[in-house]
């Protein structure tokens, strides 16, 4: 038996492939290369010393998902695959409306007709919106400001309807707040397209010269240095996160949201105070005005994830750190294109 990845070659897939082969599980990986990059998928192979077959294909093609179902005898799925630029969701939401929600009803549509019920579905903290109260818990209530969001919300119902019309559904909702770091080898980590939309590898380029400065929006939050403060992760302790939450819904039935955080929060200047002492470089930065959305203070209760996955993040801010500029320094112009794949199948679209 198999476990299918969806979007596995991306950032948060490609180190939970690293974490489930490590762990003995065999893997089908599937992922259309949109924010990813095909060298990924070589050195999952190289830090664990493990094969999986990959599919070339996206959840748009219904008759690749249908051929991965009717191939391989998959046991469960953890579903990343989706495009996740909140800016870009602002701007082009039909985009992201089809391909996040339409792909999703085709992965499940397939795996009902196969009679797989096992789901780790790949959330956000953005359904929470604008927090009322920190920490936030679970059953904190769920508002997502933007179509990105929204789309993480909308399947999270979705996959609790689909529970309702038929039991033998078991579902975890991980509900992510800001993953950041690399594999403590350097050898994967984060390569966004373009300009980053995120703190840390935005910080990791300025710290490489590749940006001149970082633009910190807003210093009059009411936090301690007046800049936002975030719950960030060290993407292996998420990724391992997959890890417990696949071992539960495989003996268990029901939908369940956790959150996936450290239950902490660093301001922005802090994480550019730990960043310059973890790379021994200088992060220069400029204060820009606020951008509209953003909070003074986001960050996770996660006794849920720790009692009932037994899960809990262990690495600290340091790690995260040291971590993310091992990768920079090491791939400065990240992934480079690999030509021989080797056990991949190509799928056409």
């Amino acid at each position: 038996m198999a476990i299918l990845i969806t979007g596995g070659a991306g950032y948060i897939g490609s180190h939970t492939c690293v974490e489930l082969l490590n762990a003995g599980y065999e893997l089908v990986v599937l992922d259309n290369f949109s924010n990813s990059k095909p060298e990924v998928l070589r050195r999952i192979k190289e830090i664990t010393g493990k094969d999986f077959t990959f599919y070339e294909s996206d959840l748009l093609n219904v008759d690749a998902i249908e051929s991965i179902f009717s191939q391989h005898d998959i046991n469960a799925v953890i579903h990343f695959a989706g495009y996740k630029a909140v800016g870009e969701s602002v701007s082009e939401p039909l985009k992201y409306y089809h391909n996040n929600i339409t792909g999703t009803l085709n992965l499940c549509d397939a795996m009902s007709r196969h009679g797989v019920y096992d789901l780790v579905f790949s959330s956000s903290a953005t359904v929470y919106g604008v927090p009322k109260q920190v920490p936030i818990t679970e059953d904190s209530p769920l508002g997502a400001t933007n179509p990105y969001g929204r789309t993480k919300q909308m399947i999270e119902e979705i996959l609790r309807d689909l529970h309702v019309s038929d039991n033998r559904w078991s579902v975890a909702l991980l509900r992510y707040f800001n993953p950041i770091g690399a594999h403590e080898s350097g050898k994967i980590g984060e390569d966004p397209n373009g300009i980053p939309n995120n703190l840390m590898p935005y910080i990791s380029q300025v710290a490489a010269g590749k940006l001149e400065q970082l633009n910190v929006f807003g210093d009059d939050y009411e936090t301690l240095d007046g800049t936002g403060v975030r719950d960030y992760i060290h993407v292996v302790d998420l990724a391992k996160g997959h890890l417990k939450a696949l071992e539960s819904v495989l003996l268990t039935t029901g939908v369940d949201a956790y959150n996936l955080g450290t239950g902490f929060g660093h301001s922005v200047l802090e994480m550019v105070d730990a960043f310059e002492q973890a790379s021994g470089q200088k992060i220069p930065f400029v204060i820009k005005e606020r951008r509209p959305g953003d909070v003074d203070s986001c960050f996770a209760d996660t006794r849920k994830a720790n009692q009932k996955l037994n899960w809990a993040a262990e690495k600290t801010l340091t790690n995260m750190c040291k971590d993310a500029w091992n990768w920079q320094s090491n791939n400065p112009t990240g992934y480079t294109e690999a030509n021989d794949l080797v056990t991949s199948i190509q799928i056409a679209p």
